[in-house]
C-alpha cells in the first residue's frame, strides 16, 4: 500500500506531526493516540469557562 492511499487527506497527527493512518485517525498511531489521552486524563486540556465577575471573591 502507497503512502498516498494511507493518507489521502494528506493531514500531518496533531502531536508529532507525522502522516496519519486510518486505523488511528487523526493519530499516526497507537503512541501518539495514547499520549493525547493521558493529555486529557491529566487535564492538559482545557474548556474556558464563562467570564468571572470582578467583584468574585477568590478561591483559596
Amino acid at each position: 500500500m502507497t503512502s498516498a492511499m494511507t493518507n489521502a487527506s494528506g493531514r500531518k497527527c496533531p502531536i508529532c506531526g507525522k502522516p496519519r493512518e486510518p486505523e488511528h485517525t487523526p493519530f499516526c498511531g497507537v503512541r501518539c493516540r495514547d499520549r493525547d489521552l493521558v493529555k486529557w486524563l491529566d487535564d492538559g486540556y482545557a474548556l474556558p469557562g464563562p467570564p468571572v465577575p470582578p467583584d468574585a471573591p477568590e478561591e483559596e
